[in-house]
């Protein structure tokens, strides 16, 4: 079993051909190049515990900087921390085996990790065969249904962005990304909403609809795991707003222009909300909601007047 805690790595430089043991603990992982040059055709860590070892190995056309940034990156250690978990983790239950890692894509966001992409050699102990084992690694998000009452009418609110992976525009919850080393769950919700609506929540008023899941799921959406490690944290926000509200609301033009989003706010009749998105987060959000208030769950709303639209 690979234990996060402490492990002790081999850092190998292809052109001298030398390399450096050394310890450290996983949280702090620090890397040396043995080359003032910058070129490096091939760069690999061996991480070993027990006798255990994998070996973490950078593909074509990344460097070491690459390498360094993705096995120091929270999404790598998370997903480590996942595969081992005593509980349900495929390494930690003693099913499978992880023998090498290639890092394949490193995408920066900034001065922290946004997006790795890697390819995970596992075994399955029982039958010595290769489980398949292609990862894009984005790790945590949130989401934010928001519904809005006025005149006895519940409506949600929605952004449209393009989205090019399935080129087309998308309705959608409004959602970010945590970033890297970045654990304020709720806080990041509170956030993207603002940023992408113009919506200012009361944190007392929001609903954390995935908690409403068995402990045993994680209480976190997985929308597409068998390629993708993403994890979702829904919410719930309900509070009351005058009639112009909703006219102010309707085709708002927000999103950070910096940062290339262009987003226009919907607000539509909840009632209808289920069948005009196929956005995964929206379709879960409802599910949740309408199954939690079916079984008691979800605490009566305020409803105070929504402040900083």
């Amino acid at each position: 079993m690979i234990l996060l805690r402490s492990f002790c790595y081999t850092f190998r430089h292809s052109v001298t051909n030398r390399s450096i043991r050394s310890c450290h603990r996983f949280q702090h992982l620090s890397f040396r190049t043995l080359s003032s040059s910058g070129s490096m055709e091939e760069t690999a860590i061996t991480i070993s515990s027990g006798g255990y070892s994998i070996q973490i190995s950078a593909g074509p056309g990344l460097s070491t900087l690459d390498l360094r940034n993705a096995v120091d990156s929270s999404l790598f250690q998370q997903w480590l921390k996942n595969m081992q978990s005593e509980d349900s983790g495929l390494i930690g239950q003693g099913n499978m085996t992880l023998k090498n890692v290639l890092i394949q894509g490193v995408d920066m966001f900034g001065r922290g990790v946004g997006f790795l992409k890697f390819k995970a050699d596992v075994i399955d102990n029982q039958t010595e065969q290769k489980i398949p084992g292609i990862v894009f690694s984005r790790g945590q998000s949130v989401a934010v249904l928001i519904i809005l009452e006025s005149r006895r009418e519940r409506y949600a609110v929605l952004t449209e962005q393009a989205r090019v992976p399935v080129g087309r525009n998308i309705l959608e919850l409004p959602a970010g990304m945590l970033g890297d080393k970045e654990y304020d769950i709720v806080g990041t919700a509170i956030r993207e909403v603002e940023e992408e609506t113009g919506i200012s929540l009361n944190l007392t008023d929001m609903v954390n609809l995935t908690s409403l899941l068995e402990s045993s799921t994680g209480c976190k959406l997985f929308p597409s795991p068998g390629g993708c490690d993403e994890e979702i944290s829904l919410f719930l926000y309900r509070g009351s707003v005058k009639p112009q509200v909703i006219d102010e609301l309707q085709g708002r033009e927000m999103g950070l222009r910096e940062l290339g989003e262009l987003i226009k706010v919907h607000v539509v009749p909840y009632n209808k909300l289920w069948k005009m998105t196929a956005d995964a987060k929206v379709l879960s959000a409802v599910a949740l909601y309408e199954m939690g208030r079916k079984e008691g769950l979800i605490p009566s709303p305020h409803l105070g007047w929504l402040r900083g639209v």
